[in-house]
């Protein structure tokens, strides 16, 4: 009988592997299928752009920062993932007139206070999963795009609203994120590290407005 009970036990045990094994697999399968369905779009780089806003107590800067290249997976008429990879190096600054002072900015962006640049010269971001915004008007966010952003080495998850299409062979995506930058250990001049720097203060938050432009 202790015999009997023991084979049933180990005969259970086995089921259990080979139902959640077949299951890991069908899973395995599922996701091979869905990556292999799918049609990478070559992001358009002289039509792509980001445009960053930074704000500090006395004021603010903006200006663009350039996609190297990237892709936008295609399923049918959705997009289901994508890579970019963005050049650290190419940042410019739109609203300073003085060269100088705008040339000491950019310096300064690209040091290891904020984007450390020559030692991280690229960052990324990985589209890992897009869902419909419901009841999205015609012509606003339509879709929460979520994501993994990669800057000085660093990877953290992100998440934004976006205007999202494919058309006519054409994936385009388009937006505005808000970060934290002390997430990257961008902390210069954060007040959530320096409560007592005043007027010096540079808000931890800053944005990237993003507009994309893939191709079949």
């Amino acid at each position: 009988m202790k015999k009997f009970f023991l084979s049933a036990a180990v005969v259970a045990s086995l089921l259990v592997a080979n139902t959640s094994s077949a299951q890991t697999l069908a899973s395995a399968t599922k996701i091979k299928k869905v990556a292999t369905a799918a049609t990478a779009y070559k992001v358009e780089t002289s039509q792509s752009n980001l445009e960053w806003n930074g704000k500090k107590v006395t004021g603010e800067h903006t200006g663009n920062i350039a996609i190297s290249k990237g892709d936008i997976l295609v399923n049918g008429n959705k997009i289901v993932g994508g890579n970019v990879l963005i050049d650290m190096n190419s940042i410019t600054n739109k609203d300073l007139t003085d060269d100088s002072y705008k040339q000491k900015l950019l310096g300064h962006l690209k040091s290891d206070d904020f984007f450390s640049a020559e030692k991280h010269p690229t960052g990324t971001f990985k589209i890992t999963s897009l869902s419909p915004i419901k009841g999205a008007q015609a012509g606003a966010a339509n879709y929460t795009v979520k994501g993994d952003l990669t800057l000085k080495g660093i990877t953290k998850p992100i998440s934004f609203p976006a205007t999202v299409s494919v058309k006519d062979g054409v994936a385009s995506a388009n937006g505005t994120a808000t970060l934290d930058r002390t997430q990257w250990d961008i902390k210069y001049n954060s007040k959530s590290f320096f409560p007592n720097i005043a007027d010096k203060a540079i808000y931890d938050d800053f944005t990237v407005k993003f507009n994309l432009v893939a191709k079949q």
